[in-house]
Order: structure tokens, then C-alpha cells, then sequence
């Protein structure tokens, strides 16, 4: 649970709920983000209270499981934005709930997120980064948390890469599982992707209305960025199905291989069991050549032996073996 201020001059702090005060009074002289981890009672206060949020909007907070959206209000509107990270060889999605007002930005989310940490020690570093926009502080925070999903992009690319490779070398049935694994987080992803395509649709036509003409260039900038995530994602997609068909080829080939093993064993022996069938027949007009003196025993192997030659030399013109 934290709340941590910055300005577009550079502040650093975590505000009380008289501080806010001061700095939404002063927004316009110098704009502000506010971003909120893991929200209590206080922090919903103050976003009623202090800055006056419609309570539908909190109540989406407290809720959670919302959908990427836009919602617009007086003097403000309201987003939901997903970013994607990679933890423990699956897909985690977090919610970002976002106020974006004309001179200030407020971000809530259940935890800390590496891009929003890293952009604020940015900003503290090099304040003038902002360019002392209210709108470019927001377009910045907005961006980080779109470009959180290219890493995420790239670690499942080459994790699907991995795993077509490894089908090749031996297909196992956990493959399949995660197979299927990875091809419901991607579908969720892809769904998250198309909204929030959408989102930034209208976001660039409502930022005529909320910021300055100069930002809409900005925003086209992270719809750019869904656009190439949501083509990465349908290739993705792609790939899974395709590793999906490798595994089951594989497996069908290993099981042909299999089968034709055991084609093989069995006809090779087919004319052996005939044969000790026929020797070993109680009539001794057939079978007198097998009697004594025992030499003649060698004639039954003989001709047994001679019976697999003439079946591995047909087996090769074939191309059997």
C-alpha cells in the first residue's frame, strides 16, 4: 500500500490527503501523476472525496475482473488497461485503473509494476523529461504501461520456438499440455489487445476534447504499439497451432514407426512358425527327411534361415527396411 506524487517539476513524495489538496489546486500550474498500489479505505477516500471521482469508478476499483474500457465524466474520464507480465512460465494480467483529467493523471493497481517504478525513478532523475506537460506526464505513464507487454511478447516467441524444437527432438504429452496452456493465455491476450485497440481509438478522438490537438499525435504513437502487440499476438497464435500440428505429427510418425517395427518382427516370424509347424506334424512321409541320422536337423534351420534371407532381401527392394 503506497501513494506516490510526481509533478511535471519533479516532486517526489508520498502524499497525505491535504497534500493532494494542494497539488490539485495547483495542477494547472504544474500537472501531477499520482499512482496508488494496492488501495485501502483511505486511498478510495481520497479519490471521492479530494478529487471527486464518480463512484461507479471506485466501485470498478474495488470489484476489479473489468474489461479494457473508456468511460468519460465531467472533467475527467476513466480507463481500464491491462499490461501483461511473465511469471512462472504463464501469462499474468494486471489491471490498471486510470483518471485522466486535464492536468494530472491518477493510476491504481493491486501492485507494483516494474515499468511504473522505472519510469518514476526516470522522471526523478531527469524531471525536465516530462516536458513540463501535464498531457505528456500521462501520454508517458499510458506508454510504459502498453510497452510492458513487449518483453512478454518476445519471452513467449521464443518459449513457443523452444518448445516446437523440443516436440521435434521427442514429443512428450506434457508438450501437449502446455500447448494448450499457452494457447488459452494467448486467446486472453488477444482479446485484452483488441479492446484496448479500440480504446485508443476513441482516446485519440476524445483527446481533442481533453488535451491539446498536439497530443493526439502521441496517442496515435501507443495505438501504434496495439497494433504491432495484437499482430504479434495473431502470429503467435499461429505458431501454436502449428506446434500443435508438429506434436501430432510427430506422435502419429512415432507411431508408425512403431507399427511398421512390428509388422516386420511378426512377418519375419510368420514363415518360421509355418515351418517348425510343418516339421514338427506327426506324418512321417512329410517329415522323414528330419529323422535320424541328426545331420538332418541341419536341412530344418537351413531352410528357416534361408526363409528370412529371401524375406530381408524382398523387405529392401521394398524399401521396408
Amino acid at each position: 500500500m503506497s501513494r506516490q506524487l510526481i509533478t511535471t517539476h519533479g516532486s517526489y513524495i508520498e502524499p497525505s490527503q491535504s497534500g493532494l489538496t494542494h497539488h490539485l489546486k495547483q495542477a494547472e500550474a504544474e500537472g501531477f501523476w499520482l499512482d496508488i498500489t494496492d488501495p485501502d479505505a483511505e486511498d478510495y477516500e481520497i479519490l471521492a472525496k479530494v478529487f471527486g471521482f464518480h463512484h461507479l469508478t471506485i466501485e470498478d476499483i474495488e470489484h476489479k475482473q473489468q474489461r479494457p474500457k473508456l468511460e468519460e465524466y465531467s472533467g475527467y474520464s476513466f480507463m481500464v488497461v491491462f499490461s501483461a507480465e511473465w511469471i512462472r512460465d504463464k501469462i499474468a494480467f494486471l489491471e490498471h485503473f486510470i483518471y485522466l483529467g486535464r492536468h494530472y493523471v491518477v493510476t491504481v493497481h493491486d501492485r507494483k509494476t516494474a515499468s511504473l517504478e522505472a519510469l518514476r525513478e526516470h522522471i526523478k532523475a531527469d524531471p525536465s523529461a516530462t516536458q513540463e506537460q501535464a498531457a505528456y506526464l500521462t501520454y508517458m505513464v499510458i506508454d510504459a504501461l502498453v510497452d510492458d507487454s513487449f518483453p512478454l511478447l518476445e519471452r513467449l516467441d521464443e518459449t513457443i520456438d523452444q518448445l516446437q524444437d523440443d516436440i521435434i527432438e521427442k514429443a512428450d504429452p506434457a508438450m501437449l499440455a502446455t500447448i494448450y496452456s499457452l494457447k488459452h493465455d494467448v486467446a486472453e491476450l488477444r482479446r485484452f489487445l483488441a479492446n484496448q485497440r479500440d480504446l485508443f481509438q476513441r482516446l485519440i478522438t476524445h483527446s481533442l476534447d481533453l488535451h491539446s490537438s498536439d497530443m493526439t499525435v502521441y496517442w496515435r504513437d501507443v495505438q501504434d504499439h496495439i497494433l504491432r502487440q495484437y499482430e504479434t499476438v495473431d502470429s503467435l497464435r499461429d505458431l501454436l497451432t502449428g506446434a500443435m500440428d508438429v506434436y501430432l505429427s510427430t506422435v502419429s510418425n512415432r507411431l508408425n514407426v512403431t507399427m511398421k517395427t512390428l509388422t516386420i518382427i511378426a512377418s519375419l516370424f510368420l514363415p518360421l512358425s509355418f515351418l517348425t509347424g510343418f516339421y514338427g506334424m506327426n506324418f512321417a512321409f512329410l517329415t522323414g527327411v528330419m529323422e535320424p541320422p541328426y545331420w538332418t536337423f541341419a536341412i530344418g534351420v537351413g531352410t528357416m534361415l534361408g526363409s528370412l534371407a529371401v524375406q530381408v532381401i524382398l523387405f529392401r527392394r521394398r524399401g521396408w527396411l
